[in-house]
């Protein structure tokens, strides 16, 4: 009987080795080529997919360890919430350190000017100092007894102020404009500010700006004595701000910086000059029109003015709504059409004139930064805002753009 198994006519070796094909079977070329073996093949470093995550991938690791990958988000979220309650408690002085800051770098200008002319810089900012603590004390010892005492007269005169009020010509037009609405909330008004309780409260009010008050005044003698220090370390604070960038790089990032700060220097220099004039003006024009409380509009008049770009149209339309009200519809208008006049003199002559060394920023930006630094940090806000627009353009314009320009 004949086996049929198919070892049949086979070797030991041909049983045991698998079945294969010569490649160059049915050709010329009698060459046996030999059978590779697949684990001989793959190279020694060669990955083999084990169904975890590969080493060196960070996240992926971890979360084939979800312990420690909780642990580790929470004390990351836990750390991110604690710097941000710092931050929170820490904001005051933070507001001090920019403004302090941006004071010095609107007096730099200065101080340079006297070591253009042969004046060493501490003596330049000894000369600097010392005069402005000698005009704001002049100003304090004009303007504040000034002041207090028309704050006090604008609040003692309210009821005589409404009684004139209603026998203007102009409360005659609003009575036959709206009708009786107009006496309706003249009378809540009167009765509102003659009522004792109500006086008391504005009272309790008076202290706590009393407080506020003596919290800005120590605020800005901190402010004052941090801008000396940095004003008199600002040179060596540009070095070691480059000292952070590649040595490559720092010739063109000193440029940038003393660029940036010499237009933000200019450009706070040139704000306070216009708010001057602007008060000036207004204190003069509420002097000669014989309308009241012209200190009180002047300094009103430099700290709205300060605000970049709305600033004196809103001083603008303040004053000749409270010129109305006070002095009458002719002095209102007489004031409205000269304080106009002089708006377009800033605009066109004065503005260029005092501007010319600061970064031009577009008028949109210049409203966008304004109302978004007045929304964070108030009037410092609004102030820094542009100068701060001005030198993110200025880096995107020089380090940026050039950057995307030499890509192909």
């Amino acid at each position: 009987m004949t086996d049929a198994s198919p070892t049949l006519g086979a070797t030991a070796a041909e049983t045991a080795g698998p079945l294969s094909v010569d490649a160059a079977a049915g050709t010329d070329n009698h060459t046996a080529t030999p059978a590779v073996n697949p684990a001989e093949a793959a190279p020694e470093d060669a990955p083999v997919f084990t169904g975890e995550a590969p080493e060196g991938k960070t996240f992926w690791a971890n979360l084939n360890s979800p312990f420690r990958l909780g642990l580790v988000l929470t004390l990351g979220g836990l750390a991110a919430i604690a710097l941000g309650l710092a931050f929170w408690n820490l904001s005051t002085i933070i507001i001090y350190v920019v403004f302090a800051l941006f004071a010095a770098l609107g007096l730099d200008p200065v101080v340079r000017w006297f070591g253009r002319h042969n004046v060493s810089r501490p003596w330049a900012i000894v000369i600097v100092y010392t005069a402005f603590a000698l005009v704001l004390t002049g100003i304090l010892l004009l303007v504040v007894p000034t002041l207090i005492k028309q704050i006090s007269a604008f609040f003692t005169d309210l009821p005589t102020t409404i009684a004139n009020f209603q026998k203007s010509d102009f409360y005659g037009w609003l009575s036959d404009t709206f009708g009786s609405q107009v006496g309706q909330i003249t009378d809540q008004v009167e009765s509102f500010l003659t009522n004792p309780a109500n006086i008391a409260a504005i009272g309790g009010g008076v202290v706590n700006f009393a407080v506020s008050v003596g919290t800005t005044i120590s605020g800005l003698i901190i402010v004052l004595v941090l801008s000396l220090y940095f004003l008199a370390g600002l040179p060596n604070m540009k070095v070691a701000f480059n000292r952070f960038v590649a040595a490559r790089n720092r010739k063109k990032a000193a440029a940038m910086t003393d660029q940036i700060t010499d237009s933000i220097g200019a450009y706070l220099m040139g704000m306070v000059v216009l708010a001057f004039c602007n008060s000036v003006v207004a204190f003069l024009l509420h002097l000669f029109l014989g309308l009241p409380f012209p200190a009180l509009m002047g300094v009103l008049a430099f700290l709205i003015t300060l605000i970049p770009l709305i600033g004196s149209v809103l001083y603008w339309i303040t004053a000749t709504t409270i010129a109305l009200l006070t002095g009458g519809w002719v002095p209102a208008l007489i004031f409205a059409i000269i304080y106009l006049i002089y708006m377009q003199l800033e605009a066109y002559v004065l503005t260029p004139k005092v501007m010319n060394k600061a970064i031009s920023v577009p008028g949109a930006l210049v409203v966008i930064g304004a109302m978004v630094g007045g929304t964070l940090l108030g009037l410092l806000g609004a102030l820094v805002a542009i100068p701060v627009t001005a030198s993110i353009l200025l880096i995107i314009k020089q380090v940026f753009i050039p950057k995307q320009d030499a890509k192909i």
